[in-house]
């Protein structure tokens, strides 16, 4: 009985009904948050009601988390009423938790070709602005622009469809509806409640029985963005181009850093009471606490993005903020960095040959170089069925290979501190395991000496460490906090020195210089192999002699002209793979694999 008194039947109808009377024209919003564009999807709804005037969903928006319904209302229902709530009750909860199959022809319109590039509206362009570049987000809802103005500023532009008042209540009326349902589903976790649009779509056509498909679609992705998505940051959560999105403050766009545009301003903003709930929001999605005696938040949020969160102005003078690092869905490949400028077909071929070598390696670079993504582009060397062992803070490494077990750190929540499980302590456990291959995500303290004798008690070992060039490395590396004696720098092999310059007016990652060490007595040295010429944007060959490649060819039987070839099959089997345009990680997994087998591999022509 308390569960049909959650869902209103009676006040449905009585809802649809006062709809159907509804026909006052809506005003527009004062300030727009986020540019909204009409194309082919929406033009249906100026048809449907030309006395109503399209706005934006966001430029008033109640947010949804502030519809609650009181589960211990009492409502007066007659025994008919309850019948047929009792059986609209059971029918809406089996197709709202995922029970029925999905029917997406209920909310797809037939009339966008996503394999085409969307048009942005003429009138929504200033005088003098020029469109860059489009692609869709969430097709054939969302979509953006990359708009470049007549003074030369580029900026990125969210286009979602435009909705009438009329519809903004339903809207808000189904939300209510579905959140009182989804309260009383205790068996299931958040993310397994999924949407049966068909069933959605009886609730909205109870509260408009007139209402097309069409438009029943644009209110199901906005329903859709709210309850699974990140309501109004959801369309970037979607673009795989965007490699992180921080907001500042209210009142303050949104800024985006795009990997092929650099950093860009978005026209999304929050006000001050909307950013203090929305961040709310993206720390309980996080299964994190914040408030006002925690106002500092590092957290992973499903999918795999990270978070860093501040809350009200305890700690930030402008007010909340955030700042959000995505990664791709598919990890980094070598092709990748070859393609991007990053690396070049040398350069890694040496890598590749590296790492099936065992030989350990560093990536040193700072915020943003892309160290991560060199991490899991030359994870993919290492050999199919190598025992490999990953330690990170937030999952970040993604890597192909079966035989990989991934560990992170956990905090503790008690003062006391106790049930935490730090790097230093997975580092230890890892070591027990007997791992071939072990990868820190960053050494930052204590877990760094422990690092460097696992690499001069035979297991090779790769890591990220933040500094600025190679000196700059060993000086944090043998300084407090860390303190690795110099004499164990005898097991590192390789330092790989990343950077974000400047290339033909943008900013591009780099590695500006690959160096084996040594140690000399007591004295820690470094040879450079590789180095990046700015200029003209290539790698020299810098080295005439490398104590890496004279071990390599010592433990192989090889001279110095076998190595020599050696490093060109794997550089042509590179190159083979950049003009193939293969990136899929499994299949660039599976050409590595079948070149360890047999020493050479042909691609199909």
């Amino acid at each position: 009985m308390d569960l049909l008194k959650t869902l209103d039947i009676g006040s449905i109808t009585k809802k649809a009904h006062l709809l159907k009377k509804k026909d006052e024209p809506a005003e527009n919003g004062e300030n727009d948050s986020t540019e909204i564009a009409e194309t082919d999807v929406f033009k249906g709804a100026k048809q449907e009601a030309e006395t109503e005037v399209l706005i934006p969903y966001d430029d008033a928006q109640v947010d949804p988390d502030r519809i609650v319904k009181d589960p211990k209302a009492k409502k007066e229902k007659s025994e008919g009423s309850l019948k047929k709530g009792k059986k609209l009750f059971d029918s809406l909860i089996d197709g709202i938790l995922g029970v029925k199959q999905e029917d997406e022809s209920v909310y797809i319109p037939d009339s966008v070709d996503l394999s085409k590039p969307p048009e942005v509206p003429p009138e929504s362009l200033e005088e003098g602005t020029i469109v860059l570049e489009t692609y869709w987000l969430v097709g054939p809802y969302s979509y953006v622009a990359i708009v470049e103005d007549c003074e030369q500023n580029t900026s990125y532009r969210v286009y979602e469809p435009l909705i009438t008042e009329k519809e903004k209540l339903i809207l808000e009326e189904t939300d209510a509806e579905l959140r009182s349902i989804m309260l009383y589903d205790k068996n299931r976790k958040s993310d397994e409640i999924k949407f049966e649009y068909e069933t959605v779509y009886r609730i909205i056509t109870k509260l408009d029985p007139s209402i097309s498909k069409k438009r029943t679609g644009v209110i199901c992705y906005y329903l859709e963005r709210n309850f699974h998505g990140y309501g109004r940051l959801d369309p970037l959560m979607h673009d795989e181009n965007i490699e992180d999105i921080t907001c500042n403050g209210p009142d303050i766009p949104l800024f985006i850093y795009h990997r092929k545009y650099a950093n860009l301003p978005v026209n999304v903003m929050f006000n001050g009471e909307d950013l203090n709930r929305y961040v709310l929001k993206i720390a309980q999605k996080a299964d994190k606490q914040l408030s006002l005696t925690s106002p500092l938040v590092d957290a992973a949020l499903p999918g795999g993005a990270r978070a860093q969160i501040t809350y009200t102005d305890v700690v930030s003078s402008k007010g909340s903020s955030f700042t959000i690092r995505k990664f791709k869905s598919d990890p980094m490949t070598p092709i990748d960095l070859i393609d991007y400028g990053t690396y070049d077909s040398e350069i890694m071929a040496f890598l590749w040959l590296c790492v099936e070598n065992r030989k350990s390696a560093i990536v040193v670079g700072g915020t943003a170089s892309g160290k991560t993504s060199m991490m899991n582009a030359f994870s993919l060397f290492i050999p199919q069925f190598a025992k490999i062992v990953s330690i990170e803070d937030t999952r970040e490494i993604q890597m192909p290979h079966k035989n990989w077990l991934p560990m992170k750190t956990r905090e503790s929540t008690a003062e006391s501190g106790k049930g935490t499980v730090d790097m230093f302590s997975l580092l230890k456990a890892a070591l027990r395991q007997r791992p071939e291959y072990i990868i820190v995500g960053e050494v930052r303290g204590s877990e760094a000496q422990t690092l460097f004798q696992a690499m001069n008690t035979g297991h090779t070992t790769y890591s990220t460490l933040h500094a600025g060039g190679i000196e700059q490395a060993i000086n944090r590396l043998t300084t407090n906090p860390i303190n690795v004696p110099p004499s164990m720098f005898g097991a590192l092999n390789l330092m790989i020195i990343q950077q974000l310059q400047y290339v033909n007016k943008r900013m591009a990652r780099r590695c500006i210089m690959i160096a084996e060490t040594f140690v000399k007595k007591n004295y820690i040295d470094y040879n450079i192999l590789y180095k990046w010429q700015p200029a003209e944007d290539k790698f020299d060959k810098v080295y005439k002699e490398s104590r890496v490649l004279k071990e390599i060819a010592y433990s192989q039987g090889w001279n110095a002209e076998q190595t020599r070839k050696e490093i060109d099959k794997r550089k042509e089997v590179l190159e083979g793979l950049l003009s193939h345009r293969i990136r899929d990680s499994d299949h660039i997994t599976m050409v590595f694999d079948e070149f360890s087998k047999n020493g050479y591999y042909e691609f199909d022509e």
